[in-house]
């Protein structure tokens, strides 16, 4: 097969193409059980329901937070949730890596003529994260709102980056994450869900916490890109708003590592029966 055939295959339309034919595989599959579909939006929805309750009780008794009011912290909060939603809902195969390594299943991906990342993608739908795209919305709606915000074209396009580099800089750290099964061979791997509640620290503005934990945040596992700096850029906040041009770059560089990890971590696969 010629390099140029290889590269007709991986077309950007091609993958986008594969992937509305997997995911609608896997979304037939799963609607076939009606009600555990609606107990999983539910369960997503009360949850967060409960949590900006209990944000709004601790904003009655202290109204701001070093310069951050209710509804800018709300914002951050549910954008937690909401890229956790658009994780769960569209890339929840990344949370399926375990298994794909423990039971060799990633042996039939290995010899599909597509890209081994987007299958993995693929390989899951978390229903619940309709319930966390539906509220967190909702709440970031009412956040733009309530705040406000001095529109214009350039901060419409900057919110626009910002806002996709940060649901790329989610997506891509929950790929890193488990792509520790490759090392980690236990029935029960520990560490993604170890980092995925690292996000809980970005549920509020990063400024609360140690300069190490601030720079473990936004460097380290940059949870500070998905909820703290959009809120930044978007409420004009002068002094973190000027990273806002460092989204992009953010999103590339999770990206990179988790591609990296991965390709890493095939090397390693040694297939069924081990």
């Amino acid at each position: 097969m010629t390099r140029t055939t290889l590269s007709v295959r991986n077309t950007p339309r091609r993958i986008l193409f594969l992937y509305r034919r997997l995911f609608g595989q896997q979304l037939k599959a799963i609607l076939e059980y009606s009600s555990d579909f609606y107990v999983m939006i539910g369960a997503a929805a009360f949850t967060q329901i409960v949590g900006f309750l209990f944000l709004w009780v601790v904003f009655s008794r202290i109204p701001v937070i070093q310069g951050w009011g209710f509804w800018e912290v709300a914002f951050m909060y549910a954008m937690i949730y909401f890229s956790e939603g658009v994780g769960s809902l569209f890339f929840e195969g990344t949370w399926r890596m375990l298994r794909l390594v423990n039971m060799g299943e990633l042996d039939r991906y290995l010899v599909r003529p597509m890209p081994i990342v987007l299958q993995i993608f693929c390989t899951g739908i978390g229903m619940n994260g309709i319930g966390n795209i539906a509220i967190g919305g909702a709440i970031i709606g009412m956040s733009l709102y309530h705040v406000d915000i001095d529109w214009s074209i350039t901060s419409v396009l900057s919110a626009l980056v910002v806002l996709a580099s940060a649901l790329a800089v989610r997506i891509g750290i929950n790929l890193a994450a488990n792509c520790s099964a490759f090392w980690i061979r236990t029935s029960g791997n520990a560490f993604p869900i170890m980092v995925h509640n690292m996000g809980e620290f970005a549920k509020y503005p990063i400024t609360i916490y140690s300069l190490g934990l601030q720079l473990f945040l936004a460097l380290g596992v940059p949870f500070a890109f998905v909820s703290f700096v959009p809120a930044a850029v978007l409420f004009g906040k002068e002094d973190w708003a000027a990273y806002g041009w460092l989204s992009p770059l953010a999103a590339a560089y999770v990206f990179g590592i988790a591609l990296l990890l991965l390709r890493i971590g095939l090397r390693r696969y040694e297939s069924s029966g081990n």
